[in-house]
């Protein structure tokens, strides 16, 4: 294998499993739980991301069991408040020892221990040979001090499992969370190869376009996500969910003077107002509902305390839980209502909306919502989730003035549900191939050749193709290398584009720099366009720029390439901020805080020099090359590109394609092949895209020779080659008269 086929083997984004093959001994596991819990095993660290019902519970307990059995060292769960004691039961059932513990000392010479995420630093999770995280999501509830904490303290667990309902589908922060607690990745890392944002919206990050096949193969690797057993090929009998039924109770909007609010409140201020005055009749329509059943357990979820207080004044019997109660009154009381002690539970899903089994419960109220749907489909799903025998009634009780509350959850169940099933349709097939142990098959590396009159273009790996060339076989080369992971045009490991972070980039990019100067004629240049790239609080840790212009130089440079010049091209920096909504260059900065204003972004044109001699001088005349124009291109500063003049690449888009695809312009490809190459010369672009370089070099009376990864430009940059001579001498005529 070569150094190149190796380094492009350890490339692969896959996480190396580091557990042992075990089957497990627990016979209450259903068939689609066995398989589950094996490839976890298997893996040593992983996520299980299955739907409320589906068994997390016994399958994390089952994990547990066998990591226990095979070290013989303890292992440590994490659960949120009350889920413990529920998880020591529900184990108990099946044959599972586990104790529940609020320090370290009392769970000594224990196998299993449970805690509460609350006590995590009366623990010493590193000590333990196995962490569990049960509803894991809650992290992301916790401070920024907690997470660390615990990613920190298990960096050196061997087995690692985090268990936690079907991810928000667009909730990327959270998955970054999880693979950073696996170890398989940090969330920065994770974000800066997979996602991108648009515009000055930070925390609103998308999958780049060719990105997308890449991370949910990534994303297999180490999660199963999964809604029903079907999505595992298995029978999805016993787990249909019975119907859930939504009612809408209204109250009018009045204010303590007897005004009325506005119709509906436009403002957060005015939704807490409306709120506010209407606790009393909204507490009185849930006590009238509760009055309907007398038997029925009831769970009422409130938004604010001042609900909560309402609501024991309207309802006799009701137990209250909040945020300032002790741990044992709040265990006591969940506990209690769990058992059917207590018929009427008041409390905040930010409490009691993560992880407890309330099955025997079908009657649901919401006097208070907030504007996260995470929380109210949480809340739902304590009752309505596989194992409820009945339908579940959940009644919406809000002011008048805060609108169609309905119609807006209804709105986000559906977008939820939908990009649910995206998402497991996305994996179902990798997840299939998992967890039966067999292998993902990749899109295979294949190779293609198109020629024509005085050109030749590869669909291949520029990598490849540069070390099948012979010696000193080129004459001039320009071209436009990917910027980092700053833009993804392919899923192949071949594209550089494609990299973990700027290190992989620039070691895979140096196989190139080495064959390129070994195939470059002594003496003659090659041309690279570049910018420095803006870096981001998130990604980086700082806002500023990174000096990838002068990585790209020191790596030529070392490989033994001379730097021989540079030309700095101006970019219109009003064009920029419009288009990438850049913090340091807003208007608005200037007045807020101008120290974080900056200038616009150039781009740059470098030329590196092959040590020798030419021994083909590349020569002008006054005639085709007047002093006015040597001037005027001899200036370290182009101010006149015409950043718009570019090859059509509209045809080559794909419906995946990232919209900052930036063909190089025409005007700086023209000067530096007039400049810096004779007619017939061999030009080469290693990074060919839809073929501008190409099809300017064949214009102007040059040979060519390109590569192209991506099959979309490969085809369309084959097209503007075969039509270059058709329209030859036309372009460089029309810079000459401007």
């Amino acid at each position: 294998m070569s150094d190149y086929e190796e380094f492009l083997e350890n490339k692969s984004f896959e996480d190396v499993a580091s557990g042992f093959d075990c089957d497990p001994i627990n016979e209450s596991l259903f068939p689609f739980q066995r398989d589950i819990t094996r490839w976890a095993l298997r893996r040593g660290r992983a996520a299980v991301f299955a739907d409320t019902g589906l068994g997390k519970t016994l399958m994390q307990c089952s994990w547990a069991d066998e990591v226990f059995r095979h070290t013989g060292q303890p292992v440590l769960i994490l659960a949120p408040l009350c889920v413990a004691q529920q998880t020591v039961e529900e184990a108990a059932r099946f044959g599972i020892n586990i104790t529940y513990a609020r320090k370290q000392s009392d769970s000594d010479d224990v196998g299993i221990t449970i805690t509460n995420y609350e006590m995590l630093d009366h623990f010493q999770p590193e000590s333990f040979a196995g962490v569990v995280l049960d509803e894991s999501s809650i992290l992301k509830h916790h401070d920024s001090k907690t997470r660390s904490r615990l990613i920190d303290a298990c960096r050196s667990v061997p087995f690692r499992l985090s268990c936690t309902a079907t991810p928000s589908p667009n909730d990327f922060m959270e998955l970054g969370s999880q693979c950073e607690f696996l170890g398989i990745m940090n969330q920065s890392e994770m974000l800066a190869m997979f996602f991108t944002h648009d515009g000055g919206d930070t925390h609103k990050w998308r999958l780049k376009g060719h990105g997308k096949t890449k991370f949910w193969e990534w994303l297999s690797t180490w999660a199963v996500v999964l809604r029903k057993p079907s999505d595992l090929g298995h029978d999805d009998n016993g787990y249909d969910l019975p119907g859930l039924r939504v009612m809408d109770h209204m109250v009018h909007s009045q204010s303590m003077d007897g005004e009325m609010f506005p119709k509906i409140a436009e403002t957060l201020q005015d939704r807490r107002a409306a709120q506010r005055a209407t606790v009393d009749a909204r507490a009185q329509v849930v006590a009238d509902l509760i009055d309907e059943s007398p038997d029925e357990p009831w769970i009422i979820w409130c938004h604010l305390n001042a609900e909560a207080d309402a609501l024991r004044r309207a309802i006799p019997g009701a137990v209250e839980v909040r945020g300032s109660d002790s741990m044992e009154k709040k265990e006591s009381r969940l506990m209690g209502f769990s058992r059917g002690d207590h018929r009427i539970l008041i409390t905040k899903s930010s409490i009691a909306g993560f992880g407890l089994n309330w099955q025997h419960c079908a009657r649901v109220a919401f006097v208070g919502l907030s504007d996260s749907f995470e929380a109210y489909y949480q809340a739902v799903r304590r009752c309505y989730r596989f194992g409820q025998q009945r339908v579940v009634d959940v009644h919406l009780v809000h002011a008048e003035s805060e609108g169609a509350v309905k119609a807006n959850l209804d709105r986000k169940q559906r977008q939820h549900e939908e990009l649910s099933e995206s998402m497991v349709s996305h994996m179902r097939d990798l997840m299939k191939q998992k967890i039966g142990d067999s292998t993902v098959e990749k899109a295979p590396y294949q190779r293609d050749i198109a020629e024509g009159d005085g050109w030749t273009l590869h669909n291949a790996d520029c990598i490849d193709l540069t070390r099948e060339m012979p010696d000193n076989s080129i004459d001039f080369s320009v071209y436009s290398p990917p910027f980092a992971s700053l833009y993804t045009y392919s899923n192949s490991d071949r594209d550089m584009g494609n990299s973990d972070d700027d290190a992989q980039f620039m070691e895979h990019y140096r196989f190139l720099v080495r064959e390129m100067l070994r195939v470059t004629k002594p003496g003659r240049l090659t041309a690279f366009h570049c910018m420095n790239l803006p870096t981001s609080k998130f990604r980086d840790g700082v806002i500023g720029l990174k000096d990838f212009r002068g990585e790209l130089i020191r790596i030529h440079v070392e490989e033994g390439w001379i730097y021989h010049s540079e030309v700095t091209i101006w970019k219109d920096p009003v064009t920029a901020m419009q288009r990438t909504k850049a913090l340091g260059l807003l208007h608005k900065q200037i007045k807020k805080d101008s120290t974080m204003s900056r200038q616009g972004i150039p781009d740059y044109l470098v030329v590196m020099r092959a040590p020798g001699v030419n021994a083909e001088p590349v020569t002008h005349t006054n005639d085709t090359f007047p002093v006015s124009m040597w001037q005027e291109w001899a200036s370290p500063v182009w101010m006149d590109i015409r950043q718009s003049r570019t090859l059509q690449y509209m045809s080559a888009r794909e419906s995946d394609d990232e919209r900052h695809i930036c063909p190089l312009q025409l005007d700086v490809i023209e000067r530096a092949i007039f400049m810096w190459s004779n007619p017939g010369d061999l030009v080469m672009s290693p990074f060919t895209g839809i073929g501008s370089e190409g099809y300017t070099a064949v214009q102007m009376g040059r040979r060519f020779i390109g590569s192209e990864l991506k099959p979309a430009y490969y085809g369309l940059a084959r097209r503007n080659l075969e039509s270059a001579r058709h329209h030859q001498g036309g372009l460089f005529d029309d810079v000459e008269a401007a």
